[in-house]
């Protein structure tokens, strides 16, 4: 077998490997279970933004079926909205749609999350290969984007953590000089509805090419650059102004900002968003390497700053000065996660550390210790992935085929009970159960939803309790009420599902079907 084709071979169970250590223990319940941030379900699937995500994958295959747009979603919030926009899924979406048709929603969820892991370490050694950094290295170097517990920690619901293997292909494909796969890479980011992300990544890549490209091919870095700024302009145009997530206060910033002990503890704490712990030996490893690249200017000074400066954007509002940046620098006013340009520097700090490492064995090989160095290269990603570890993923209950929506035949709009409001992670349970009766619904999750969904919301809130009328004009057929969901939220009285019931039966509606915790009325 080939050289090469051998270390390929290595790399990839290297991060499988890896995948199935950041799921851990979780992996060893994942039949029938999402793999995602730990949720009790209380009879029913429990709620988390990775049932968001489910949504959003299962559209794309489901929309081409009906020969439809795959960037549309047209079932939440009608009749509010008219098939808003569904970025998150078309990238994902497209390997999910076999993989679902083959092993179902459940399987192919969580294959996509695995699958994920050993593309952002393959291809950030893949990257710094192109560096000329050593196999070892490398492969240490892909250890750590893939173990970073911020990447790892989004990865639990959130595309963020899932798509971060677009940066460092898109570098890569800039070492190469393959524009055009640099300019997909670039533009897929804010395309996907990552437009915090974006906001980094078209810096990285301007300082990446002035650092790394022959001043000749700067022109074409930059007309990609430029490209990928349009998509996202129009990606704000299209799917974020005038939506609920536009026009933010300064204390959303202030709830999700981390602290500077958030970089040294080892613990999810307050939130998987604050979950910025980068190690012991990587930071130690990032500094070494700085120091042995230092010669290599324009790549020590891009790296030393995409190390650093998401760092400190990640502090917010207890960063002095933030406030000021967050209400001038366009764009990210309307960001409410100053920890979202993490994943770049996870990859610097990785890329750093990788360069330590090698210049530590080649120390020792220059000495005639090769067998040390190799014992050396050996230990260290053993090291790195015990320092980098910590625990985020659980077995999340999932969404099983229930009787109650298969009961629902026929067109017509449903209504589940209790309401949420549209950017409360609750209502994404609904999203995971639409699956099995697809149609249009008046609710729906997402922080980015029309402003009428939201007010229609606020209106409709009582009949989680059996307070109110459910309006004529809405089309309502069917009415879904999941009691697990009154526990999940805690948000409404203990009486009040029995109260909703009783009063859909003295209302004309009759009960379809109950399976375990919900239950279906048709009038």
């Amino acid at each position: 077998m080939p050289d090469r084709r051998r270390f390929v071979i290595v790399a990839c169970a290297l991060y499988a490997v890896c995948a199935l250590w950041a799921t851990w223990p979780a992996i060893r319940h994942v039949e029938g279970h999402y793999l995602a941030r730990p949720a009790a379900g209380y009879g029913q699937a429990a709620a988390g933004d990775h049932l968001q995500l489910g949504w959003s994958f299962w559209l794309v295959g489901h929309q081409l079926e009906r020969g439809s747009s795959p960037l549309a979603d047209p079932y939440s919030f009608r009749p509010e909205a008219e098939a808003p926009p569904s970025l998150q899924g078309w990238l994902l979406g497209l390997p999910y749609w076999p993989l679902s048709a083959a092993f179902g929603d459940v399987w192919a969820y969580d294959v996509i999350v695995l699958l994920t892991f050993v593309l952002a370490g393959a291809i950030a050694c893949w990257w710094l290969r192109a560096l000329d950094a050593s196999r070892p290295a490398a492969l240490a170097g892909g250890v750590i984007f893939c173990l970073m517990p911020y990447r790892v920690g989004q990865s639990t619901g959130h595309l963020i953590g899932l798509i971060a293997f677009l940066l460092p292909a898109l570098l890569l494909a800039l070492e190469r000089r393959r524009y055009v796969v640099a300019t997909l890479a670039l533009a897929a980011v804010p395309l996907s509805g990552q437009l915090h992300l974006a906001l980094g990544a078209i810096p990285l890549a301007l300082g990446y090419a002035w650092a790394r490209l022959p001043r000749a091919d700067r022109w074409k870095a930059a007309s990609g650059i430029a490209v990928a700024l349009v998509a996202g302009l129009l990606v704000d145009r299209w799917a974020v102004a005038g939506s609920i997530g536009t026009g933010r206060s300064f204390v959303q910033v202030e709830r999700y900002s981390a602290e500077l002990s958030d970089f040294v503890t080892r613990a999810i704490g307050s939130g998987s968003e604050e979950l910025v712990f980068i190690g012991w030996l990587t930071p130690l490893l990032a500094v070494a390497g700085l120091v042995a690249i230092r010669h290599r200017r324009g790549l020590a000074l891009v790296l030393a700053l995409a190390a650093v400066v998401p760092c400190l954007f990640a502090l917010g509002a207890n960063l002095p000065g933030y406030e000021k940046v967050w209400r001038v620098v366009p764009g990210l006013d309307s960001t409410r996660v100053p920890e979202r340009f993490m994943p770049i520097a996870c990859l610097a700090l990785a890329a750093l550390a990788a360069f330590g490492l090698d210049a530590a064995l080649t120390t020792l090989v220059l000495n005639q210790h090769k067998r040390l160095a190799a014992a050396v290269a050996l230990v260290t990603v053993v090291v790195l992935a015990l320092d980098l570890r910590v625990p985020v993923f659980g077995a999340v209950v999932a969404d099983t085929p229930n009787k109650a929506y298969a009961a629902m035949q026929g067109d017509g709009r449903l209504l589940e009970l209790p309401v949420f409001r549209p950017d409360i992670h609750y209502g994404s349970v609904y999203l995971g159960y639409a699956r099995q009766s697809p149609r249009e619904r008046p609710q729906g999750y997402s922080t980015i939803a029309p402003p009428a969904a939201d007010r229609l919301a606020r209106r409709l809130r009582g009949l989680s309790c059996g307070r109110g009328e459910i309006p004529a004009d809405l089309g309502i057929r069917f009415v879904a009420v999941h009691r697990g969901l009154y526990e999940q939220s805690g948000f409404f009285g203990p009486a009040c599902a029995g109260q909703a019931e009783a009063m859909l039966r003295e209302r004309g509606w009759h009960l379809l079907a109950r399976d375990g915790a919900i239950a279906t009325y048709a009038r």
